[in-house]
């Protein structure tokens, strides 16, 4: 009887590991910086919806990702020691949950109006049915992947960001954003290695603003974050696309630039990236960006034509791939 259930048991665990080895792939899109308040709050308002020029590549996807660059909030009060500071009103959350699953709250602009606005917002994503991470209400909460689990897949996505104000940062008991410590980056992949995740992506916030190229700091961290086990690393903040590259037969995308945001002149600082990760067990099989050039508003629309990075597993490098 003993053998006779052994027999059994391997005969399931062999079939669940066809099964998974066999698992359909999953796509997730990822957008650079969301801004809902000034030109895109305005739009939303008048009752129109800035995102609907991408609609269809969104719902495409399993799963969709940005970083939300502003809070969403009533309440707090504007920061004295910042130039440029965001609120978004809470209207703008019935647009944002049509077209995103998820945002990374880790960036320079969560903390804008102060920790209560913060809290405010992640209150306001948790009831509008917006998943987030890369900020919470302490420290332990700033630092837990996001899981994604997708067609027999577990993901785990983790956000930091690593440029002023480090006064965001969340605390042992206090709320705001997870910090791009490099120690605590890699403890936090392997930990979710360990947790079970099939794959492990960190979306960084990090580099220098208005530059066309990834600093040494940025090359420096991905290839860490790649070493320590991350599938792929995938950047945002510099307010312009910054390339991509292979390491270890891994992608790193350095920055996806803007996706809604309004105030900039230059068509290279209006013009961002969608990109989509397509992913099985082994890893990232697949991945292209989609142009998207905001016009006076901050409204992204496609750009046909314009050449952007893309990859296939098994190539060496990134090449350039049209836009439909």
């Amino acid at each position: 009887m003993k053998r006779w259930r052994s027999a059994v048991r391997a005969l399931a665990l062999s079939l669940w590991a066809a099964g998974a080895a066999c698992a359909e792939p999953v796509s997730i899109v990822f957008a650079g910086d969301i801004m809902l308040d000034e030109g895109p709050g305005r739009v939303i308002a008048s009752g129109r919806d800035p995102l609907r020029h991408f609609a269809a590549y969104l719902i495409d996807a399993d799963f969709t990702v940005g970083n939300l660059e502003c809070p969403i909030a009533t309440i707090g009060l504007p920061l004295d020691s910042k130039i440029y500071l965001f609120r978004a009103h809470p209207r703008v959350l019935s647009v944002l949950r049509e077209r995103f699953d998820a945002v990374s709250v880790a960036n320079n602009h969560s903390g804008d109006y102060g920790k209560q606005a913060f809290l405010q917002t992640l209150g306001l994503l948790d009831e509008a049915g917006i998943r987030h991470f890369g900020g919470g209400r302490d420290l332990a909460a700033a630092h837990a992947p996001l899981w994604v689990e997708k067609k027999g897949l577990r993901i785990a996505l983790l956000g930091y960001n690593e440029f002023k104000p480090r006064a965001f940062e969340a605390g042992p008991d206090w709320p705001g954003i997870a910090w791009s410590e490099d120690s605590q980056v890699v403890a936090d992949i392997r930990a979710a290695r360990a947790a079970g995740a099939d794959l492990v992506i960190p979306f960084m916030h990090w580099g220098w603003e208005r530059e066309p190229r990834p600093s040494e700091r940025q090359r420096q961290l991905a290839r860490v974050l790649i070493d320590a086990g991350a599938d792929a690393v995938v950047g945002a903040h510099p307010h312009i696309t910054q390339g991509a590259e292979i390491y270890k037969g891994r992608p790193i995308i350095y920055s996806l630039g803007n996706f809604v945001f309004d105030g900039f002149k230059k068509e290279a600082l209006r013009t961002g990236w969608l990109l989509r990760l397509t992913m099985d067990r082994g890893g990232v099989l697949a991945w292209e960006t989609r142009a998207a050039r905001a016009d006076a508003e901050g409204t992204p629309h496609p750009v046909p034509g314009a050449l952007t990075p893309c990859w296939r597993a098994g190539e060496a490098a990134a090449r350039e791939c049209r836009n439909p």
